[in-house]
């Protein structure tokens, strides 16, 4: 995506309050899917304000041309929740301004950790937070715009790559969900964040100021959820503290596990050509790949 120019800034700006005064841009780093860009405005009062500017990228709307209007509904429905994530202040899909919709979020001081000084307590926060989006009951909500994670899954399986990766041992993993495809439904859907990983939390002073990044929410079972971070926390910080968070969460939950070695090979399901793309530097990649396949060795091993 083409960094948008200071001028459509103004105009946005303009939009939002017009008696506000662009100050600053600079984009953000760590957006995979979308294009982040944060602004620092001047209000009539003197004041001035930070904001976030979010865009999905062509993948993200191809998939869903009204990725913007949910993620920023979802927004609103779960700013009466308590959980710690960005207000959204104002949705643009006019296409007036920028080539895609765009929405317009609450500036949250904070930063991603990857090396945080008290890894337990990281792990412990992460826990209770997942918890807490999955305490969400979608059938109290209007929830019903978020897509079904079993039904992204079954599409998944149904259309295989022309070339399956057998490095990541792609054919057993398929053969493996197949087998046990669809799933049973011990638990009751619940609201699924979609990417709860290191990268989309934000912290200040030790504690999780902010969970970010919303565009994949769906419903589902709780697992999926658990399943991707389990893996990410993986890639981030070893196997042992992967157990670590998974019993954390464990501990703040009665729901049935059973079936969590399928949804483990479900997030297994990537080419290794994409964590090449995640992780440009060589040896970081090859890390991913070797835990990778230790995630996917393990949830084989829990199947069989």
């Amino acid at each position: 995506m083409t960094q948008p120019d200071t001028t459509q800034f103004k105009r946005l700006v303009q939009k939002l309050d017009p008696h506000a005064r662009l100050l600053r841009t600079w984009p953000l780093k760590g957006g995979v899917s979308a294009q982040v860009t944060a602004l620092e405005i001047e209000q009539p009062i003197g004041q001035t304000r930070k904001l976030i500017v979010r865009q999905h990228g062509p993948t993200d709307l191809n998939h869903n041309p009204n990725i913007a209007a949910d993620e920023f509904k979802l927004l609103q429905i779960l700013s009466s929740h308590g959980l710690p994530l960005p207000t959204p202040y104002y949705l643009d899909q006019s296409r007036e301004i920028f080539p895609s919709p765009c929405l317009v979020l609450q500036y949250i001081e904070g930063e991603t950790q990857f090396a945080p000084t008290n890894l337990p307590d990281f792990l412990l926060q992460m826990a209770t937070h997942l918890r807490a989006i999955h305490k969400i009951d979608p059938s109290i909500e209007d929830l019903s715009f978020l897509p079904q994670q079993e039904e992204i899954y079954t599409r998944r399986l149904a259309q295989p790559p022309t070339t399956l990766d057998e490095s990541l041992y792609e054919s057993r993993v398929r053969d493996t969900l197949q087998s046990a495809w669809p799933l049973p439904h011990p638990n009751k859907p619940v609201l699924l964040h979609g990417d709860f990983w290191p990268g989309n939390i934000l912290w200040q002073g030790g504690q999780l100021a902010a969970i970010i990044d919303w565009e994949d929410a769906a419903l589902g079972d709780p697992l999926a959820d658990l399943a991707n971070t389990r893996l990410e926390i993986l890639w981030a910080f070893g196997i042992d503290s992967m157990h670590t968070f998974t019993q954390l969460y464990k501990s703040r939950t009665s729901i049935d596990f059973t079936n969590l070695p399928y949804y483990d090979l479900c997030v297994a399901l990537r080419p290794a050509s994409q964590i090449a793309q995640w992780a440009p530097d060589p040896a970081r990649a090859k890390a991913m790949l070797e835990g990778l396949k230790q995630f996917i060795n393990q949830a084989l091993g829990s199947t069989s």
